[in-house]
């Protein structure tokens, strides 16, 4: 039976569904519906504007202008070619309609965010910029192409209201002003991000990026800066920081109280034999060091809250000098306090450098999480024994092994229970005594590429007969022919039946 409540209710419902002139979506708060709009493409926001008075108004005082969702110049970088005048007639045309758009606005109706991506010339890019600016943007991402290099727009430099700048330059790039000019701007800027500068008139970047010139900056990231060779950050509140493809750089200062995530990649010329990077962040939590060239010195200071640490270097073929060994050995002792560490490839090489053994690895009393990509080629094993012999503390160790078909790896083919024990067990049985900690703590071991080669194995066999608090191997192995699968079959077996020192230890094949 229907209640006298719910009856008036379906009157009301009744009455107003009826009333057709009623837009209950108009009448929502210009800021929920702006949230709304975000969820749509540019285009589809525009064609709202058709709907009533309301969405022009809307439409006309949008703040997030995201362009980037279509190809406004219907050019490609690549198809640009020096045809002089009609060619930048060409690459201005694509860029009208955000000028209009831009035109368009109310004239109280501030710009939080501008996105877009465009083939112009420089000219466009400075009149859409300055047109941006006077509407008090807030965030401006830019991705240009043009035929020639272009100068940095200065109209960004006195902005008040921009907080974020990104700045992305298709070949050949732009240069940046004088730092003199630099210095008087950015004082309410928090990201900054600039990609393919040209520094060659500037290849020293030491007084720019201080306190006084970004008083706010909390987000750099640089990245492909040609020419530049020495770069010094030091923002009192900058706490991300990223360089990338600096191929050039000879000598990097980083320095700050709040930095806490750090990111160098593919950085410094690998022929320069003054080259240094000297770190000094002791808020520091992540820190990614890869496929940079080893500089000849090498100072990691006062990073005792890392948290999570990655190393990787480019090493050329020649061998290393003694001051490069001396300085991977001080950045490894830098990365001491990390709780989390991954080493790619070359580590593992270089730490199993026989030369390497004069200088002493410091010990990584808080590390919990060891990741460790190498080739395991034979001699290997010595990096690993220096690596174990200095995790104390480790919980879990992860291996990923780099299969280079290159190299020959001798296939387990034994029967463990006749033929006498091999080289690689021997040298792992030498190294119990001073590995006891490190195996009374390993809980978890996870191998991925195992082939069941013999380095592999014979590590495996330690770590189950001698790791008293180990609870979980898992070995990952690929895909392989039916006549390898019955050999892996037969060794699985067999692995089966190694002896464990723990009683908790269970294997897992994937």
């Amino acid at each position: 039976m229907e209640t006298r409540s719910a009856k008036r209710k379906k009157l009301w419902f009744a009455d107003h569904d009826a009333d057709s002139g009623t837009d209950r979506i108009s009448d929502l708060p210009d800021a929920v519906l702006y949230h709304i709009l975000l969820l749509l493409d540019i285009k589809t926001i525009a064609q709202t504007c058709i709907l009533s008075k309301r969405w022009r108004s809307l439409w006309s005082s949008f703040p997030d202008l995201d362009f980037t969702t279509i190809d406004p110049t219907g050019i490609s970088p690549r198809t640009l070619n020096p045809n002089g005048a009609k060619r930048l007639h060409w690459l201005n045309r694509g860029t009208d309609f955000i000028t209009q758009v831009l035109s368009l606005r109310s004239k109280n109706s501030d710009l939080r965010v501008l996105r877009f991506r465009a083939a112009l010339s420089f000219s466009g890019l400075n009149g859409l910029i300055r047109c941006a600016i006077r509407q008090n943007v807030q965030e401006l991402d830019v991705e240009v192409a043009t035929h020639d290099y272009f100068n940095f727009p200065r109209s960004v430099i006195s902005s008040e209201s921009l907080r974020v700048f990104k700045l992305k330059s298709c070949d050949p790039g732009f240069r940046l002003p004088p730092v003199t000019v630099m210095r008087g701007g950015f004082r309410s800027l928090h990201t900054l991000s600039l990609s393919l500068v040209n520094l060659d008139d500037q290849p020293s970047l030491l007084d720019l990026f201080i306190d006084s010139s970004f008083p706010r900056l909390v987000i750099l990231n640089l990245d492909e800066c040609f020419g530049l060779k020495n770069l010094k950050v030091s923002c009192r509140m900058l706490e991300n920081l990223t360089l990338e493809n600096c191929s050039d750089l000879h000598g990097l200062d980083v320095s700050g109280d709040r930095l806490e995530r750090l990111r160098v990649g593919s950085c410094f010329d690998a022929y320069c034999n003054k080259s240094w990077v000297k770190i000094d962040a002791p808020s520091l939590r992540f820190i990614c060091w890869e496929y940079n060239a080893i500089t000849e010195t090498s100072c990691f200071q006062n990073l005792g809250s890392l948290h999570e640490a990655s190393l990787g270097f480019l090493v050329l073929h020649e061998s290393l000098s003694v001051a490069k060994l001396q300085s991977v050995s001080n950045l490894l002792s830098g990365l001491s306090h990390a709780q989390c560490l991954t080493l790619e490839s070359q580590c593992v090489e270089i730490l199993s450098n026989k030369n390497y053994f004069m200088h002493v690895l410091h010990p990584f009393d808080n590390l919990k999480s060891l990741e460790l990509h190498t080739a395991f080629n034979k001699h290997n094993v010595l990096g690993l024994a220096c690596l174990f012999r200095c995790s104390s503390m480790l919980q879990t160790l992860s291996i990923k092994i780099i299969n280079d078909y290159k190299i020959q790896r001798r296939k387990w083919n034994k029967d463990l229970w006749d033929m006498p024990i091999s080289p690689e067990e021997q040298f792992w049985e030498s190294q119990t005594e001073s590995l006891k900690s490190f195996l009374n703590h390993l809980n978890v071991v996870k191998i991925y590429g195992f082939l069941e080669c013999e380095n592999e194995v014979s590590l495996a066999k330690y770590l189950l007969k001698h790791g008293k608090a180990l609870q979980e191997m898992t070995l990952c192995t690929g895909q392989c022919s039916h006549r390898d699968s019955l050999r892996r079959q037969k060794i699985r077996s067999q692995m089966m039946g190694f002896s464990r020192a723990s009683s908790n230890a269970k294997i897992a094949f994937l």
